[in-house]
């Protein structure tokens, strides 16, 4: 089943250094930009991550120093994938809880604004997970017929994801094909206020802390009460996204 698409949707895939958003970086990143008219075009670039790759994550993707060591640096690159993404959707296979957190916290350090609250964001392993409980792999061949090839190499990985996705349409009626039910009623497994779940939506909908002491409280009400706290998180070893968000939510309380 083709997708009913508003504006653009780019399926994409990261290879990185390892898993820590805040430490570790992309070396690889492949995108699958589709069209409302149904055009597709995928570009896929090696990124420098200005830093060793350790030999554990080697052994996951095959990409070594030597593979990256004349490619662009993140930030060179920035701008242009920046544009290229602009008034597009996204979607991915665990994208949620790694992709979008490491690509947005890229994107800070580079200086270049990317505006997760305008867009929308489609998960394509939370939904084989709420349907069939397996890993991308194995989605390929249950929803494809077909066995992936190169798994762990960012192209790879998110042409399968694409293939996938349609494929989920055909088999699963109640599954809407537009991005903004995919998004919002099955691409999400949480309710978090910045990338990272460090800060969440609480059942009355106030953003309260998700970790430590302030487990649970409004963070409105720590920042008032407890100033220092703002201070400690922005010199702390917590992810930009989450820093952007919690000075957001100051700012807010500041200017009333």
């Amino acid at each position: 089943m083709d997708l009913k698409l508003k504006n653009p949707l780019v399926f994409f895939d990261l290879e990185t250094t390892g898993i820590n958003i805040t430490h570790d970086r992309i070396i690889e990143i492949s995108l699958l930009k589709v069209t409302p008219n149904g055009k597709e075009e995928i570009k896929t670039r090696r990124i420098n991550p200005e830093r060793p790759i350790p030999p554990e994550s080697t052994a996951i993707h095959g990409i070594t120093d030597d593979d990256v060591k004349d490619c662009p640096t993140f930030k060179q690159i920035a701008k242009s994938l920046s544009e290229m993404l602009e008034g597009c959707d996204m979607a991915g296979f665990n994208s949620s809880r790694f992709d979008v957190p490491m690509l947005a916290e890229e994107f800070l350090r580079a200086g270049v604004d990317f505006d997760t609250d305008k867009r929308k964001f489609v998960d394509v392993q939370i939904i084989f997970h709420r349907k069939e409980q397996r890993t991308l792999e194995a989605a390929y061949s249950f929803y494809c017929n077909r066995q992936l090839e190169n798994a762990h190499s960012a192209e790879a990985d998110v042409m399968a994801t694409y293939e996938v996705l349609k494929s989920q349409l055909d088999r699963y009626p109640d599954l809407q094909n537009n991005v903004d039910s995919l998004s919002k009623e099955y691409s999400s497994f949480n309710n978090n206020v910045d990338l990272a779940g460090r800060i969440i939506f609480n059942d009355a909908g106030v953003e309260v802390f998700n970790f430590g002491k302030h487990r649970g409280r409004s963070v409105s009400e720590v920042l008032k009460n407890e100033p220092s706290y703002y201070t400690w998180m922005m010199d702390g070893d917590f992810p930009l996204n989450t820093k952007q968000v919690l000075t957001k939510i100051r700012l807010r309380e500041i200017n009333g």
